[in-house]
């Protein structure tokens, strides 16, 4: 994996939490506008829409550059829209960096073997 590649699942997963707890607030918020004289609805949503934006937009790179499967980016922007969601893509990505990491120092193990 190169360096663009593992930058840009980086700043996928790195966006990924902030934007589920924005869409738990916002559903938190959109109760308490309705139960409440509290209306704090249009601040998280202008919030929630941002980190949504920097998602889909940091989603659709990765899938450029790690070159997913379609399976794999549809299971990644399903994510996106589940309120909680963003925790699960979260994970997904750190494990799926961590195995890119440890392939990578097995190669590189192979390669001083042989040379």
């Amino acid at each position: 994996m190169d360096i663009k590649t593992a930058t840009a699942l980086r700043r996928l997963r790195l966006v990924s939490a902030p934007e589920a707890v924005s869409f738990l607030l916002l559903l938190v918020c959109s109760v308490l506008k309705r139960t409440t004289d509290f209306n704090a609805v249009p601040v998280m949503g202008a919030v929630h829409g941002a980190l949504f934006v920097l998602y889909v937009i940091f989603w659709a790179d990765a899938w450029n550059r790690a070159k997913w499967p379609l399976g794999t980016a549809a299971l990644y922007f399903v994510l996106s829209v589940l309120p909680t969601g963003g925790f699960f893509a979260e994970r997904k990505l750190k494990r799926e960096a961590e195995d890119a990491v440890i392939a990578s120092r097995a190669r590189h193990e192979a390669a001083v073997k042989t040379s």
